[in-house]
């Protein structure tokens, strides 16, 4: 190999693999350090080798072919692809470049060759996450994008998957020709608000998340639409967005007849806690004046009776003085019942029915209840007044049951257009799990009224320990001064 020609020293230690080919047979000349590692071979295993053993691929007459085409100007050149077999039997991928030159008066060619193993990795790579993304745009419901904004206020999707036209009912070419296009879909009321949220996601480059309704003319239909992007800058100032839209149609009218359902439920559950309300007062009155007066004519004619009998027969007046206790006691159980069905205080107002259910309280479980008001009676009608006051009557039982309590705080006050009750425990408190248990129905039941006045309910941690619940009510004379 030392009377043949040899490759430079620079070209010895290039990084790519380089070759002297005899321009005539093809044999290998020389091959420098890269060649030769790639390769596995020394410079003995490669001179007794020739292009074609080098690369089996190669097919002769395109190869011809091709060197024929490479003119003897200085800088002429042409490439090829093909793969060159390692000693062990392996192959990889390369680029060939051919030149012809001239030393010592012999025709050669010199080949510089270029390992494509890490390119065409790449490029396979890059093909798989293609397909894979392909395969999750295709299975995306709605529609994936790429929106950009432009300083001067010019708008454009630069990509968009093939759902735009099941979408929005516009090709991908009309929208991509003109962008405005989608936001006159969206309807007059529903746009400011596009806007508006567009705004806020470029000013801070924060998530966009918008729902919105658009009309499709095509079809005559209005869809409701949820578009989630995140945003980032891009060259020349300009916000670039990727994000999915999607139709939520559905899920809306689903979430609507939810919200009328409810409606519909505490409008039914307001007519039968007034029903109820109603019912009491009825059964009340009945009991106090029917059985009330009737219990008392028959308490004046025991009396009476009484009055009359032999002194010379005393278990007689014995058994009268039995049955005057007995009606004695049943007056007391029917003024009782009464009161617990509708207590007369609630045609005081709601300041003295508290007061007194609150003493009422203090007498019959033993627990210290005190209760601040306002020195005036605040004006309800008779279903709030009523409405608030069992709500008051559902906290004292749950504090008398669950609370293990010494001490409940009672507060009534009026707050601008608002009235404010709040009873606070020094109990052990409690747990937000509490609140979720299957068979509360006590709480719900103060929810779903206080939401029925127009309120709300909250449940808190008192200072000091101890639960505080707070009713929230709008007075009605606020709520008829806006009317």
């Amino acid at each position: 190999m030392n009377a043949s020609p040899a490759l430079a020293a620079e070209m010895q230690a290039a990084a790519s693999e380089i070759y002297l080919f005899d321009a005539g047979t093809l044999a290998v000349v020389d091959a420098n350090q890269a060649a030769r590692l790639n390769l596995g071979m020394d410079c003995e295993a490669l001179q007794a080798r020739d292009m074609y053993a080098l690369a089996p691929e190669l097919d002769p007459v395109r190869l011809n072919s091709l060197l024929g085409s490479l003119g003897e100007e200085v800088g002429a050149q042409v490439g090829l692809r093909t793969r060159l077999r390692r000693l062990d039997g392996s192959d990889y991928p390369v680029k060939f470049c051919f030149f012809r030159i001239v030393r010592d008066g012999r025709a050669l060619l010199l080949a510089v060759a270029d390992d494509l193993t890490l390119e065409q990795a790449a490029a396979q790579a890059l093909a798989q996450s293609q397909a894979r993304f392909d395969a999750v745009v295709r299975n995306t419901p709605g529609l994936v994008y790429q929106f950009m904004l432009y300083p001067d206020g010019r708008m454009e999707f630069p990509w968009l998957s093939d759902g735009c036209s099941a979408l929005l009912g516009l090709s991908v070419l009309e929208l991509q020709h003109d962008a405005s296009l989608f936001e006159r879909l969206i309807l007059p009321e529903d746009r400011q608000g596009y806007l508006d949220c567009m705004r806020a996601s470029r000013d801070a480059l924060s998530g966009w998340n918008w729902d919105g309704r658009i009309w499709i003319d095509a079809w005559r239909d209005i869809k409701w639409i949820n578009l989630r992007a995140t945003p980032h800058l891009v060259d020349g100032g300009a916000v670039q967005w990727d994000g999915v839209m999607s139709n939520i149609t559905a899920s809306k009218q689903e979430q609507e007849e939810v919200v009328r359902s409810r409606a519909r439920l505490a409008e039914l559950t307001e007519h039968i806690e007034q029903v109820k309300e109603q019912e009491r007062t009825r059964i009340a009155r009945e009991i106090h004046d029917d059985l009330g007066g009737n219990l008392t004519a028959i308490k004046m004619a025991l009396s009476m009776m009484a009055a009359r009998l032999p002194e010379d027969r005393p278990q007689l007046l014995e058994k009268a003085n039995y049955l005057d206790d007995l009606v004695d006691r049943t007056i007391e159980a029917v003024h009782r019942i009464s009161l617990d069905l509708r207590p007369t205080m609630l045609d005081l107002g709601i300041v003295a029915a508290l007061e007194w259910q609150a003493r009422e309280f203090e007498k019959q479980v033993g627990i210290a209840c005190v209760f601040r008001g306002p020195g005036e009676d605040i004006v309800l009608d008779d279903d709030h007044t009523a409405a608030l006051f069992r709500i008051f009557q559902e906290a004292l039982t749950n504090i008398a049951k669950h609370a293990g309590a010494t001490r409940v705080t009672v507060s009534l006050r009026r707050e601008g257009e608002h009235l404010l009750l709040a009873i606070c425990d020094n109990g052990r408190g409690i747990q937000a799990a509490d609140r979720l248990k299957p068979q509360s129905f006590g709480l719900r039941g103060m929810s779903e009224r206080a939401k029925a006045l127009g309120g709300t309910l909250a449940l808190s941690a008192a200072p000091g320990g101890g639960t505080m619940v707070t009713i929230k009510i709008r007075l009605a004379s606020a709520g008829a001064e806006e009317e």
